[in-house]
């Protein structure tokens, strides 16, 4: 299984950016898919996730201005982030649950910045 994240970037704040991560490979049940970033010098933290039924979950710092989606045809997930902040400058992480396992994309880096 491999996840391929894309879409990350330079943004002003409260700019836009879309990011997306693409799951190929043995995928079969997907349980859920995710985002997560870490900060330089800080722990990797949870951003979003989205469960196989469509029921979501944000941390508190993101809600209202990120949303996440999914094209189960594609196993296909994106996270549309707005009204961006220096504070949410990171590394953003895919993630996918999947009976049998865990996996993890490479990471594209988000950099908030005037």
């Amino acid at each position: 299984v491999q996840l391929q994240a894309s879409g990350g970037g330079l943004v002003q704040p409260g700019g836009s950016l879309r990011l997306t991560c693409a799951a190929s490979g043995s995928i079969f049940n997907i349980n859920s898919m995710g985002w997560y970033r870490q900060a330089p010098g800080k722990l990797r933290e949870l951003v979003t996730t989205m469960s196989n039924g469509g029921s979501t979950n944000y941390a508190e710092s993101v809600k209202g201005r990120f949303t996440i989606s999914r094209d189960n045809t594609k196993n296909t997930v994106y996270l549309q982030m707005n009204s961006l902040k220096p504070e949410d400058t990171a590394v953003y992480y895919c993630k996918m649950n999947q009976v049998g396992g865990t996996y993890w994309g490479q990471g594209t880096q988000v950099t908030v910045s005037s």
